[in-house]
């Protein structure tokens, strides 16, 4: 049985406020990857990008998508592009039920907008054509990987957490 729950999806999806909210209500632990990277690294996620690029970044989510993976009980927040190598999602898999939370482009250009500038991928004129590109590309990995899908465009994030609470409770590889 799987004890803990594994958010993923797209950057403004609501992964950590509803992972927060998720782990109160379950009494879990919360755990934010990108915190947790920022933290091995000493430096934040827009550094990391800026003076070693995106491969060395990727590789430091695996190294501490690895040292969180078996944890139990815990609600772990993982970063929009996790996905991307397989590795990680072997080893959430192990221990995690892994929710895939998706909004719309334009919500989450909304959600982002006051924060560009601490997201690389973002940092671009055409914010919301580069949102539609990474979600068509990324799409098929979330997919993929997930367990379960919640839209929480048009929702609030009491909502979010119900339902995620109930599709968990209705799913028999979850205490």
């Amino acid at each position: 049985m799987k004890t803990s729950v594994a958010l993923i999806g797209f950057m403004g999806t609501g992964k950590t406020v509803v992972g927060k909210a998720l782990a109160h209500r379950l009494g879990k632990e919360f755990v934010e990857l990108d915190a947790l990277i920022e933290k091995k690294a000493g430096r934040s996620i827009p550094e990391i990008f800026r003076d070693s690029g995106e491969t060395a970044f990727r590789a430091l989510e695996i190294e501490v998508t690895g040292e969180v993976a078996g944890r139990k009980n815990a609600v772990i927040a993982c970063g929009g592009g996790l996905v991307l190598n397989r590795i990680n999602i072997d080893r959430l898999r192990t221990e995690c039920i892994i929710i895939y939370l998706t909004a719309s482009a334009e919500v989450i250009l909304k959600r982002t907008s006051r924060e560009a500038s601490s997201r690389p991928l973002l940092s671009v004129p055409d914010r919301l054509g580069q949102i539609k590109d990474l979600l068509r590309f990324r799409r098929p990995f979330y997919e993929r990987a997930a367990d379960m899908t919640v839209n929480t465009s048009r929702r609030s994030i009491d909502s979010v957490v119900a339902r995620i609470i109930g599709e968990l409770q209705e799913n028999e590889n979850y205490r």
